[in-house]
């Protein structure tokens, strides 16, 4: 099925998390905390499918004020697709990063905005995480910072990727494998005592020239 994630196009599955299905495609979401309904950074609002999606996580219900709720935001890390259908969302890194863009007047009121948001529901926050480690979920420091991390470094890629894009520079594209003849694999070739011969000793190029063709040609071993 597929997902449009500020406005881009993704392939995505039953079963799949929003947060997932969008570090698979590179899309601009945050997850500092790597997905453990901690940071609220991966807020998401949901333009299009919101039926589509799983229920409201626990977390969700703890950190999501009704304001949040009634504009469709949903939190990535928690919200799995369950029925295939078209989904359409914008993340709120994305929406402020336009916003940045074309009218930054209006992003100090958008921050604000997202400020008081995330203190209505401030007690309910603490009190989600204090009951994760007293009710058998607690989060494991390691992992914790094994995620952070990820995040950490994944963040940095898009910032390159986005630089990259704005420059137009492209990443460098692995070389496709070299074509095969008559279904036999391509001559590999040393150099031996000055000429050229192939590994399997099925034959000797004794110039330079003749080895340039029979690479380019992608010749098999006679």
């Amino acid at each position: 099925m597929n997902i449009v994630i500020n406005d881009r196009e993704c392939q995505a599955q039953t079963g799949d998390r929003l947060l997932d299905v969008a570090r698979a495609n590179h899309s601009h979401i945050g997850y500092f905390c790597g997905g453990n309904a901690i940071c609220q950074t991966c807020y998401v609002k949901i333009l299009e499918g919101a039926e589509l999606l799983s229920p409201m996580s626990d977390a969700e219900k703890a950190m999501l004020s009704d304001t949040l709720v009634k504009e469709g935001t949903r939190m990535a890390c928690q919200a799995t697709i369950e029925k295939p259908g078209k989904i359409t969302l914008l993340t709120t890194v994305e929406e402020a990063k336009r916003m940045t863009l074309t009218n930054p007047t209006q992003l100090p009121a958008y921050m604000g905005k997202m400020g008081w948001e995330s203190a209505v529901k401030f007690r309910d926050t603490i009190a989600f995480q204090a009951q994760r480690e007293t009710t058998g979920h607690p989060i494991e420091p390691v992992e914790l910072l094994i995620d952070v991390v990820k995040g950490i470094g994944d963040a940095i890629q898009l910032v390159i990727d986005a630089v990259q894009s704005a420059f137009g520079l492209a990443r460098p594209e692995a070389k496709p494998e070299a074509a095969k003849t008559n279904g036999e694999a391509r001559c590999d070739v040393t150099a031996v005592d000055g000429t050229v011969a192939c590994v399997n000793a099925h034959g000797k190029l004794a110039t330079p020239e003749a080895l340039k063709v029979h690479e380019h040609s992608g010749a098999a071993c006679n």
